[in-house]
């Protein structure tokens, strides 16, 4: 029995699934929270490097080249970080310049595309060679920051609280060229004002009525975020961006090279974190070698790793991965791998602190026993025995 159409029944407006007009416009005032977040977030963590002289120091353990060792045995493009290891410093710098870039340009609104693409590049980049393997993939902030940095790609910053739109203001004064400002209308006002709507239909257009194309509201202006035909004001745009861009690039290396000065002062006043090395395999003056049988091998002399500190082990011979050995304040040794079993990150440790933890996701483990104390590690560090024999300190 075929359906018959029922005039009692509603008439249901149909699903419109297209992408309305200006929609770039429409999230403008809605994502300012999420750009001064990722803004001041990104500003942040590049001066939070620059500010850390350990970062850029190969012996650290919470040094960039420490962290892209890490990275080299978990991410899957390993087979692209090998060749970068030697050149790890400058990547750390180079990285640590970009957020500040990223972070000022999103904050003041100036070349906020461009901006959310670099994040997002960024961040993807940091998914892949850090957190690529998060369990669950949600602990892992990175790839979070990836797809928040995607509305900022798709619509640009807009043109409130903006250094864009300010621009383009004053230089459209100047000009006498109209400023385009955007006017919340509701759209049953618009079909009123129109006067063409009826039943559904438009007799403008002798159709249905549809906002994406209606006459009122698309009038015989260029949408927002398509640059005004060639002007002078487009070149003058051009002018002024790239000026501008000059002067925020000169403020960034400066406010960077001021604030790795002092980061440098301070940390080479009270360095907190120990720069001590033993049983650095490869490196000059190494001494790392294999006693008799069941000996152990020998990492280095007792002496440089003084009561109450610790020296990093750049290579342990069994696994090749970064470690650390504790002489504790009761005199007994204790010695770990380094890297994270949540990630891979290598943990670091601050003198007089009875932890270390991991700079990529915050695990905290105990310096007595390498127990996990806080997640998202889902065990403690591996711990090796530490025997000290006629000055000298085996690894058993």
């Amino acid at each position: 029995m075929s359906a018959t159409k029922m005039p009692w029944a509603p008439r249901l407006p149909k699903l419109n699934l297209r992408r309305p007009y200006r929609a770039a416009t429409l999230s403008e005032w809605s994502l300012l929270p999420l750009r001064a977040f990722l803004g001041f977030t990104f500003a942040y963590a590049g001066l939070q490097k620059l500010a850390n002289p350990n970062f850029f120091i190969a012996s650290a353990p919470i040094s960039i080249q420490h962290q892209l060792a890490g990275a080299e045995r978990f991410s899957p493009i390993h087979a692209l970080l090998h060749p970068l290891l030697p050149y790890a410093g400058l990547i750390g710098m180079i990285i640590a310049y970009c957020e500040i870039a990223i972070g000022l340009g999103t904050l003041l609104g100036f070349c906020s595309r461009l901006a959310a693409i670099g994040g997002a590049l960024l961040s993807f980049s940091l998914f892949l060679t850090v957190s690529f393997h998060s369990s669950p993939y949600f602990t892992g902030a990175d790839i979070v920051f990836f797809f928040a940095w995607l509305p900022f790609t798709i619509a640009p910053g807009g043109r409130q609280l903006s250094l864009d739109g300010y621009l383009d203001r004053v230089l459209r004064t100047k000009r006498s060229v109209p400023v385009e400002e955007l006017v919340a209308l509701p759209f049953a006002q618009v079909q009123e004002l129109c006067g063409k709507f009826d039943r559904g239909t438009c007799a403008t257009l002798a159709g249905p009525c549809n906002a994406t194309t209606c006459p009122v509201l698309v009038g015989t202006v260029a949408p927002i975020a398509t640059p005004v035909a060639i002007t002078a004001v487009d070149r003058r745009r051009v002018v002024v961006a790239g000026a501008t861009a000059g002067a925020l690039g000169t403020a960034t290396l400066l406010l960077g090279g001021t604030v790795a000065a002092l980061g440098k002062m301070v940390g080479g006043a009270s360095s907190s974190t120990t720069t001590n090395t033993v049983g650095t395999t490869g490196t000059t003056g190494a001494t790392t070698s294999t006693t008799a049988a069941g000996a152990g091998t020998l990492i280095g002399k007792a002496s440089a790793v003084p009561l109450g500190s610790a020296a990093v082990i750049q290579s342990l011979p069994s696994t090749g991965d970064p470690g650390i050995v504790f002489h504790l304040a009761d005199g007994s040794w204790r010695a770990f791998d380094t890297v994270c079993p949540h990630n891979g990150c290598t943990v670091g440790w601050s003198q007089g602190s009875s932890l270390m933890v991991c700079p990529c996701h915050g695990s905290q483990f105990q310096v007595s026993n390498g127990d996990v104390i806080n997640g998202p590690a889902p065990h403690g560090l591996t711990e090796f025995t530490v025997e000290e024999r006629g000055g000298d300190l085996y690894l058993l």
